[in-house]
């Protein structure tokens, strides 16, 4: 107010009118539009919407592409109005705890209420990405049919189609760029629809098929691949063998990520020659996946080919350390890995040792679930690479034993951690070697690694844990706790604590409606927050639904839970009011 009065005083001393000075002050609409065109990142975008209003028209009006972190944050009818050129929609369905099977399969998040609304409003649309979304073999139908100018399809951890509808994609997208069908629970009923992309099309440069199960057409394939000499992207199912991937590679000299299928065919001298001199030539690859059932014969075949490499990702390759090792050392610019726990910590070892600029690492365990398996990684082989890798910053790490003192030692040398996810597979393992809880472990994280966006907290953990992050986790915007907790009291120092809160993930812990309740002023402000086999009660679901009519609080019962009990809970905030499609089992308040 006082600078509005300055300016006024300012302007009668001068004769300058309100008017004259307007026009001075505003950008042309279409300056405007085309400077908020070149803001790539969807947070700053929105920021920038609600500076003024002719800030917010002119970012309505230049926007292309649209984030929607929840499905059920807004309808497409409310996206539809404020937005009107849209040519890119990536959306996010259900809680990322289906993905552990806790969300029942037909909780909703169907996308054909979507795509209704895009064919109406969005005639060219060109990209789609969706994530935990429910998609029928008919939706991809009207997907295809809909949009003649579609381009890239991704579907990460979705359900409810069959190869029949990709069929419909390859027949029906003439200039599809990119099909990434990636972690999706599948009908696989068959190879052949690679078969119906037609003979003329030749557009395709992102083909991503790594986790359908069947046999694919490769003759169909190896066609494809032929015609589309732009060719970037390649990842194929574990049923193509090496003589076939062979040729693949060959045909795409441009190729930049690579997939390959099983690595343990017998070669003849000639065919391990023409794979050899195949890989030689991929001068352009920065990724490889793949290599499942990995025979340690072939893997030399490989190192011409990783020179380059800045993402490896073994997540399904069964490796021991020696190859694993070897293969490494071929890998000096290696930015992002993803490995099996089978490497064990020598093949840690190696990570410390061959690969300085790492900023990524991901362990996962090969047999999560079997208590007799005596491999794994431990400490030991987590304080080897923080040692050698001083630029990491995101880690997802499972084990099955950790030290407090490693722990700390860890974010002492990479203090840069923004996502530090610590997995201990057997539920509320103290420090093996003290036998105090892990208080101190995450304590160190959170007070030392001050750009902390994303932390997973595990192993024995009292309330002390969940002071020290909403004492210290000022930058934390997601947070994931299970088998944790004492009281209350934990919850609610995180939820008065961490400003930047937005996703808020509890499973299997003590904490009840005081917990619940003490974030009633928060909720709005943050994304999301999940309990599931916690201490909460209908009533004070009910009650929270009350006071924050803003939000939509569901709770998920299963099967034989009583009415005051909330088996899980699901609270969001929403533009678009209590959904439409809840199953009887969901109970919206």
């Amino acid at each position: 107010m006082e600078i509005c009065s300055m300016d006024s005083k300012r302007k009668k001393e001068s004769g300058e009118s309100d008017e004259s000075s307007g026009k001075l002050k505003h950008f042309p609409d279409e300056v405007l539009e085309g400077v908020l065109g070149l803001i790539k990142s969807h947070k700053d975008r929105s920021s920038v919407s609600l500076v003024c209003k002719n800030w917010y028209n002119a970012e309505r009006w230049s926007r292309s592409s649209v984030f929607i972190g929840n499905c059920y944050s807004v309808s497409p009818e409310i996206l539809a109005r404020r937005f009107t050129n849209i040519r890119s929609v990536t959306l996010k369905g259900k809680p990322r705890f289906s993905d552990f099977n806790l969300v029942p399969r037909d909780w909703g998040a169907d996308v054909q209420s979507w795509l209704s609304v895009f064919a109406v409003k969005y005639p060219n649309l060109e990209e789609l990405r969706l994530k935990r979304m429910s998609v029928s073999d008919e939706s991809l139908e009207f997907l295809a049919l809909s949009f003649p100018n579609f381009k890239a399809l991704s579907l990460l951890s979705c359900d409810g189609f069959s190869t029949d509808g990709l069929a419909s994609i390859a027949t029906h997208c003439k200039n599809l760029v990119e099909l990434d069908i990636q972690d999706n629970d599948v009908d696989d009923r068959s190879g052949c629809w690679l078969s119906y992309f037609p003979e003329s099309f030749t557009s395709l440069e992102t083909l991503n098929f790594a986790n359908l199960n069947s046999d694919v057409s490769f003759d169909a394939l190896e066609r494809l691949v032929i015609r589309c000499k732009s060719f970037k992207t390649l990842k194929v199912n574990k049923n193509i063998n090496l003589e076939q991937l062979q040729k693949l590679i060959s045909h795409a000299p441009r190729l930049m990520e690579l997939g390959t299928g099983t690595f343990t065919q017998d070669l003849t001298a000639n065919q391990h020659s023409e794979l050899e001199n195949a890989f030689s030539n991929c001068k352009n690859l920065h990724t490889l996946s793949g290599l499942w059932e990995t025979k340690a014969l072939y893997l030399p075949v490989l190192y011409p080919a990783c020179t380059n490499l800045t993402f490896l990702n073994l997540s399904y390759a069964v490796m021991q350390s020696t190859e694993f090792a070897s293969l490494l050392s071929h890998c000096p610019r290696l930015r992002r890995l993803w490995v099996l726990d089978t490497v064990e910590d020598k093949g840690l070892e190696a990570i410390g040792t061959h690969c300085p600029l790492l900023e990524e690492l991901r362990v996962f365990p090969d047999n999560p679930f079997d208590p007799e398996v005596i491999h794994g990684v431990t400490e030991s082989g987590f304080l080897a690479v923080s040692f050698g890798c001083p630029k990491l910053h995101y880690v997802l790490y499972f084990c099955r034993q950790m030290t407090n003192v490693a722990v700390a030692t860890i974010v002492k040398n990479c203090p840069g951690f923004t996502h530090f996810r610590l997995c201990i597979m057997d539920p509320r393992k103290p420090d093996y070697l003290t036998n105090e809880p892990m208080d101190e472990a995450f304590g160190a994280v959170v007070k030392t690694c001050t750009k902390l966006r994303r932390l997973a907290v595990s192993g024995l953990l009292t309330d002390l844990t969940f002071e020290y992050i909403g004492k210290h986790a000022k930058n934390l915007e997601t947070l994931s706790v299970a088998f944790a907790g004492s009281s209350d009291w934990g919850m609610q120092c995180v939820l008065s604590g961490c400003p930047k809160l937005r996703k808020l993930e509890i499973r299997d812990s003590p904490f009840g409606n005081e917990a619940l309740l003490s974030g009633i002023d928060k909720y709005e402000s943050m994304r999301s927050l999940w309990m599931s086999a916690c201490k909460v009660t209908t009533s004070a679901c009910r009650l929270l639904a009350r006071e924050m009519p803003r939000l939509n609080v569901e709770v998920i019962n299963d099967e034989g839970s009583g009415d005051m009990v909330a088996n899980k809970v699901y609270v969001y905030r929403s533009v678009a009011g209590p959904r439409r499609d809840a199953p009887p089992f969901v109970l919206t308040l």
